[in-house]
């Protein structure tokens, strides 16, 4: 982690390594939501900081159903699937095949219902 931040000349504050921290540790993307309650750092302090790792380009960043934003580390290029009915978010390692003529797609979000609320149906 220290690596990413060295190579991208930003200062590692207590409030960086802690955000890239719980990000480095998930396999799926957090909200402010999700991780305000193992933060020591006021919301604005969080955005604050998101900003400054979207502006390096150092973690990548989506909204949800849920109307919340969700980030996590730049790593391997993957798409996501979003329930529509319980919010969940999950990685798919792989990519659907999916192009469009003269264009470059870098991340696909698929939305519908997933296998837990589906076998409820």
């Amino acid at each position: 982690m220290d690596n990413v931040l060295n190579l991208e000349k930003i200062k590692l504050t207590t409030a960086r390594k802690a955000i890239l921290e719980l990000l480095s540790n998930s396999k799926k993307p957090l909200s402010y939501e999700d991780v305000k309650e193992f933060l020591l750092m006021d919301k604005a302090t969080f955005y604050r900081n998101i900003a400054i790792f979207e502006e390096e380009d150092i973690i990548d960043s989506f909204e949800s159903n849920d109307k919340k934003r969700y980030f996590e580390l730049k790593r391997d290029k993957h798409s996501h699937f979003i329930c529509s009915d319980c919010y969940t978010i999950e990685c798919i390692e792989e990519n659907p095949k999916f192009s469009l003529k003269n264009y470059k797609i870098d991340n696909i979000i698929l939305k519908g219902v997933c296998k837990d609320c589906n076998k409820d149906e």
